[in-house]
């Protein structure tokens, strides 16, 4: 953070260089520099009571399944699920925070992190599971038949109650989402928009828009229509339950309307720093010859049953890519085009894994 700001890319850079001035100056402080200090504040029962002051729950009872993955988040989960005794019932894996993630690691967006608390929503009858990362920011959901929602689905959720007190919205997409994310948006009578994948650049993108609401795949929700703009899954956590107590519905039910599309995961391939940004320049350019496309954050191309995305990696010497189609032969004829072209362009390259 600079102050209420996200700080990221370039500035990150720039404190670096203060600190390498500041090394190479020695000893003493660059004048104008003053020694810090350091006090420990207990944030934990303001935070509990704000995020809960926020919420009123509907008059449905829940049975859910929590998976804290031994992260940071489980002592918080507690205590916010703790106060909601009579209205929703809980069962607790994972609480206990423990920094070798003995069970599991804490991404609750990875299918094999998640068996667990699968089993448990079946075994148990419950209306859904709710997983967090190791710091809380990310949330992962599986529904009552124990089906995963990902990332955009959820976000489709979410839409459907903010655009209905907000209509006409900007609604941001994350370039790695489904094309059925950006047409519910644009049906609910909002302005649908891609923007750049990464947490930072997000939040700096809804601040500058005054936008109500984004999120991305990996699970990180924006919720600044009644909170502070920032991904914080516990509070999103709260956000899903108010939804669930108003309705009659599963949520498995909930989502039952939407387009079922063939997908391939986020998928990740090497390439050198140096040239990761040429690639994907390049396949940029052939791939607009043939059709069109979204250069946002890399190239995702828009076929006639479909889109595909090549980025490169924000944190990693890597591409991303992902592909969607109404069907699976029309995803397997996009997934090999895409392959053919990257061959190509990259013919020391091996194929893509698309699976």
């Amino acid at each position: 953070m600079l102050g209420k700001e996200t700080l990221f890319g370039s500035q990150i850079q720039e404190v670096y260089g203060e600190v390498k001035k500041f090394e190479e100056q020695g000893s003493p402080p660059p004048q104008g520099i003053v020694p810090g200090s350091i006090s420990e504040v207990d944030h934990s029962g303001a935070y509990i009571a704000d995020i809960l002051g926020r919420i009123s729950l509907g008059a449905r009872p829940l049975k859910i399944v929590v998976d804290c993955g031994n992260g940071s988040v489980g002592p918080f989960a507690a205590r916010a699920l703790d106060a909601l005794k009579g209205k929703v019932e809980y069962t607790a894996l994972n609480f206990e925070p423990d920094g070798t993630f003995p069970v599991h690691e804490a991404d609750p967006v990875k299918p094999k992190n998640l068996v667990e608390m699968q089993k448990l929503v079946i075994a148990q009858g419950a209306d859904f599971g709710i997983g967090f990362d190791g710091d809380g920011d990310r949330l992962g959901v599986v529904n009552d038949k124990a089906e995963i929602l990902w990332g955009d689905q959820l976000m489709v959720l979410f839409w459907r109650e903010i655009m209905a007190k907000h209509p006409g919205s900007l609604g941001l997409v994350e370039v790695k989402c489904s094309q059925v994310l950006y047409d519910e948006i644009a049906r609910l009578g909002g302005k649908p928009d891609f923007c750049r994948t990464g947490h930072s650049l997000i939040k700096a993108r809804m601040k500058e828009e005054k936008a109500l609401f984004a999120g991305e795949m990996s699970g990180h929700l924006f919720f600044a229509d009644e909170y502070y703009g920032y991904d914080d899954a516990l509070y999103a956590t709260l956000r899903l339950l108010r939804l669930m107590t108003g309705e009659s519905r599963h949520l498995s039910e909930m989502l039952s309307d939407l387009p079922v599309m063939a997908n391939t995961p986020e998928v990740r391939f090497s390439s050198p720093d140096n040239e990761k940004f040429g690639l994907v320049a390049k396949l940029s350019q052939e791939l607009a010859k043939k059709y069109p496309v979204v250069t946002v954050d890399g190239v995702r191309v828009l076929f006639p049953e479909g889109w595909g995305l090549f980025r490169a990696s924000n944190t990693q010497p890597a591409i991303v890519a992902r592909c969607e189609a109404t069907t699976e032969e029309k995803l397997k004829g996009y997934t090999d085009e895409l392959n053919e072209l990257y061959l190509r362009l990259c013919p020391s390259g091996e194929a893509i894994k698309w699976s």
